[in-house]
Order: C-alpha cells, then structure tokens, then sequence
C-alpha cells in the first residue's frame, strides 16, 4: 500500500507511528492499533479503521474516571471521522463496534463503506 494513504490515518490520530512488526500504533498508551500487513487498497485500510478502532471509540475503558474514558473515546471517534469523511455519534459507533467491530463481519464493512457508510443498511443486516 502506498504510504501517502496510510499517512491519512496518521494525520487524523496524531502521535501514531508504524513499529517494527508493520502495525499502524494509534494511541500506544491504550494499546489501540491494527496491522496493515494485509492492507492492499484503501478500501482495506478503511475497513480495519472501522473494525479495530470502533471498539476504542465508543466501549473501551482505560481509567476509573468516566469523564477520561469519554473523552479518549472522543479522540478515536474524532479520528476515525476526521479520516472518513463521517460524522458518526458515539450511539453510531457503538452500532458500529457491535455489528463491525473486531472483525467479525468484513463483508458486511465493505458493504458498509461502499454504500457512503448507511448506517440503516447496519439495521437492516441483523
């Protein structure tokens, strides 16, 4: 993949780096992160976008403040939105978390992000 289109992502989560094992490390403090072993395309890098980072923005608990965890949320649905043109709410993105999120359903991603992100074709697909 060419690395201008990783360099997106990148842009959106500042602070991110790519270690030594080829993983694109989002926020090394939580641990949020996926590989781009297997991204070929961009439609590959936006997929685990939605797939590996979903969980960090809308479920994840990282302190004993409920105001910290909030806000990291924030952070990682700002980036995932600020990369993919969206505008996605934390209600959106738990429903993307539970339907998308660790890769349970990559068909369903793909459908997911070529459709313009259709936040009814999720409902539609239980």
């Amino acid at each position: 993949m060419e690395f201008e289109k990783i360099q997106k992502v990148m842009i959106c989560f500042q602070g991110s780096f790519i270690n030594h094992n080829n993983e694109l490390i989002i926020n090394k403090k939580i641990n949020s992160y996926f590989l781009l072993e297997d991204c070929k395309t961009e439609l590959d890098l936006k997929r685990k976008v939605l797939e590996w980072l979903s969980r960090n923005a809308s479920k994840s608990i990282y302190s004993h403040l409920d105001r910290l965890n909030k806000l990291m949320q924030k952070w990682h649905r700002d980036g995932i939105n600020a990369y993919l043109g969206t505008s996605f709410t934390a209600e959106d993105m738990e429903q993307i978390y539970c339907r998308l999120g660790n890769a349970v359903n990559s068909e369903l991603c793909v459908k997911f992000i070529e459709s313009g992100y259709d936040m009814a074709l999720l409902e539609r697909e239980k």
